[in-house]
């Protein structure tokens, strides 16, 4: 996704972010909506050495070693487990004696204290080119409540001519001591027809139907053709799933699985009060409509068994069993006939897997 075309829906925050005069900008959207190629388009044109109408110009020394992910005074703090998807290795601009350089059997979802500790100690060394220096946090809430904290200071008073950009989907969940020394920008997500229109422009074939699948979420529906999951699979789900052919998904990650599942739910639950869903099309979920939906209380003890799943969906499972477990207990619900109210201890028994 590193690669994709600039998404024409943040021209007008990008607009907005460069005449704000803060040293701590935070970004965020509901989602994924370009909070990440919004902070390197800010960076890049805080240290353009030849800005054209506030804009980075592409062709300066400065420009040439922020494409080459060399600049020494830009600084990226990311989690090590997004460094893959966004396509930045341990060296690409972030400094590598962020002490982390052992070797983990899983990649970290946190922004860990030491990684830090590093970037506060260079932001405090003096600019290499001409003078200003920028951090990017992507994404805030990444870091924990100590990591946070450490990070105080700095965000206060930068120092030299520092500035820091943080990223956020929720900045609520951010603490309110971060949030209140940063200046917000809000991205509005784009429209449909901008969405179909940029994902078309990246090859994207079937953009109406990955487009529901991500929640309207362009960057989410590109991810999703760039993972191997065409229009035609994603709406052969409700069937498959239906029908319990875990095959149909044996191929996909199980947190895209459990995900997938997810949706469904909320679809099916919608549908049994009357709404439109919103991840599938009406067609793809005909075979599982009225009369034919299951139980309610089914519904909403799977919501619930897919809640739990998904706090372990990142577990080393077998992944074609675990995908064939996790369709056998959906299948069951288009079998159940009778399903147990919930007693105190709030489970139904009816559903397996449990």
């Amino acid at each position: 996704m590193s690669g994709a075309a600039w998404p024409t829906w943040l021209d007008e925050p990008l607009a907005r972010g460069l005449a704000m005069r803060a040293h701590a900008l935070l970004l965020h959207a509901p989602g994924a909506l370009g909070q990440f190629d919004l902070a390197m388009a800010l960076a890049r044109a805080w240290l353009c050495e030849a800005p054209k109408d506030g804009r980075a110009c592409g062709n300066c020394t400065a420009c040439h070693l922020m494409a080459a992910r060399s600049h020494p005074d830009f600084h990226l703090l990311l989690p090590d487990a997004l460094r893959a998807p966004l396509g930045w290795s341990r060296n690409d601009a972030e400094t590598a004696d962020d002490g982390e350089g052992k070797s983990k059997a899983k990649p970290s979802r946190e922004i860990r204290i030491d990684a830090l500790r590093a970037a506060i100690d260079w932001s405090q060394r003096t600019s290499a080119r001409c003078g200003a220096k920028v951090l990017v946090i992507h994404p805030a809430p990444a870091m924990n409540a100590v990591t946070a904290n450490a990070l105080l200071k700095t965000l206060e008073e930068p120092p030299g001519r520092l500035r820091l950009l943080l990223t956020a989907d929720d900045p609520e969940s951010l603490l309110p001591t971060v949030r209140s020394r940063c200046q917000r920008l809000a991205l509005t997500p784009p429209t449909a027809a901008q969405g179909q229109a940029w994902l078309a422009g990246q090859g994207v074939a079937g953009t109406e139907v990955l487009l529901a699948a991500a929640g309207g979420q362009a960057q989410a529906a590109l991810a999703l053709h760039e993972e191997g999951i065409s229009a035609a699979a994603w709406s052969e789900v409700p069937d498959a799933v239906r029908r319990g052919h875990g095959d149909a998904l044996s191929a996909w990650p199980v947190p895209r699985v459990v995900d997938a599942l997810h949706k469904l739910c909320h679809d099916l639950l919608t549908l049994q009060a009357g709404g439109a869903p919103r991840f599938f099309s009406a067609a793809a979920l005909a075979p599982a409509a009225r009369p034919a939906l299951p139980p309610l209380a089914a519904l909403v003890a799977w919501q619930k068994e897919l809640l739990r799943a998904a706090r372990h969906d990142e577990h080393p499972w077998h992944a074609p069993l675990r995908v064939e477990a996790l369709t056998a207990q959906a299948a069951a619900l288009w079998q159940t006939t009778r399903v147990a109210a919930p007693g105190r201890g709030g489970a139904l028994a009816t559903l397996p897997g449990r």
